[in-house]
């Protein structure tokens, strides 16, 4: 791999357009990412992937992985760049109840990984991570355990053992899916002051203050939750790059709903819910994953059954959705999927048919036509990007 990974120690480097890195990407300094992809291992998989990304034409290469046997599906990589967590999504841990959160340091001249240490996330089968803006903390939702945690991060970028938890309580109309709480993600807003919570088992966004004294979460005094429509089963979020919206993409329902976010108290307003399946489709589907573009002109959701993207556009004065299509992803059960920085690729991670399948987005219409390129590697689950600046 030519060139070398340029952090820069910002945050979410590649999107930060306050310290160059934007405008190198944009002047096609950067040509390349290294992508890391988190899996289930059940299958037989390695465990993570590290492959390049060629930007221009979306050809992606498997570079190796990192070994690791207990289900690293979902990844989150350290603002500085110099480290990647992964969850691993099981029941026991280490021969205790409870899932595991892994930390990884980045070799900086190959992007390999390599293991630093591993946490418990207290509660059962974690299924999202991600890290503070400041780089002090992970953040963990457990889907099983219905609950979240905060792990410290120490200077070499290991974790040290949960300094905060949140338990979830209650539930919803369905008794299959919702008997009990399963939190399914966990974001952090813009501010780094709140924290936001899908919990498809309650039909609950659960809001958070971000207490980074103490390592811990707090509910928002002025809004501690939004309800979403009942056996919606609330999934992933996101927040609109002009900071004035947020949407959650839900399993159960099969929608999108767009809210106005006021930063300064934490809280969300209901704008619009749009359905993410076309007119007429009667199989099982559930959604998975969602996010805005980095221009903010567009809102992409994966549909798990359809097997599609679905697409729509954003006005950005009053956050109304309205549709543009949908888009085969090539492949069975789409869960997560990335859109990079310059938002002309779209990767989308078929679990069930083993591949990941790169798209072109049309920045007018923000339609995807594939591009011909993919790769195959088992089970794939979650897609992470980090650029290598001067690379060919």
């Amino acid at each position: 791999m030519s060139g070398r990974l340029d952090t820069n120690g910002c945050q979410n480097p590649f999107f930060a357009r306050e310290n160059g890195f934007w405008l190198r990407i944009m002047a096609g300094e950067c040509r390349e990412m290294l992508i890391y992809i988190g899996t289930y291992t059940r299958r037989g998989g390695k465990g993570i992937y590290v492959c390049r990304l060629d930007l221009p034409s979306g050809a992606m290469e498997i570079l190796g992985g990192a070994e690791v046997a207990d289900n690293p599906s979902f990844l989150a990589i350290h603002p500085d760049g110099h480290q990647v967590y992964a969850i691993n999504e099981v029941a026991e841990f280490h021969g205790k109840p409870g899932g595991g959160v892994s930390a990884f340091s980045i070799d900086p001249e190959t992007g390999a990984l390599t293991l630093l240490n591993q946490q418990s996330s207290i509660g059962t089968e974690p299924c999202y991570v991600t890290v503070d803006k400041t780089g002090r903390y992970v953040l963990v939702a457990n889907y099983a355990g219905g609950s979240v945690c905060v792990l410290p991060i120490v200077s070499d970028g290991q974790l040290e053992p949960a300094s905060g938890f949140v338990q979830h309580e209650g539930s919803s109309v369905i008794p299959r899916r919702q008997k009990a709480p399963h939190a399914h993600s966990i974001v952090v807003d813009p501010t780094n002051r709140y924290v936001y919570v899908p919990d498809l088992g309650m039909d609950k966004i659960m809001i958070y203050w971000l207490d980074l004294e103490n390592g811990n979460l707090v509910p928002n005094e002025t809004q501690p939750y939004v309800r979403v429509t009942p056996a919606h089963g609330p999934r992933h979020f996101a927040f609109h790059p002009n900071g004035r919206y947020a949407c959650v993409i839900n399993e159960i329902g099969c929608t999108v709903t767009m809210y106005a976010y006021d930063d300064t108290k934490g809280t969300l307003e209901e704008i619009q819910t749009v359905p993410t399946l076309p007119d007429g489709f009667e199989g099982m589907n559930g959604t998975a994953d969602i996010h805005f573009s980095p221009s903010g002109k567009f809102v992409y959701g994966s549909n798990r059954g359809h097997d599609s993207i679905v697409v729509y556009a954003v006005d950005e004065e009053t956050g109304e959705l309205s549709y543009v299509g949908h888009e085969s992803t090539r492949g069975r059960c789409p869960r997560n999927f990335c859109i990079d920085p310059t938002g002309n690729l779209l990767l989308a991670a078929n679990q069930e048919s083993d591949n990941v399948v790169a798209f072109h987005i049309d920045q007018e219409t923000g339609e995807l036509e594939p591009t011909g390129a993919e790769i195959e590697l088992p089970m794939p689950v979650c897609i992470q990007m980090l650029p290598v600046v001067g690379g060919r």
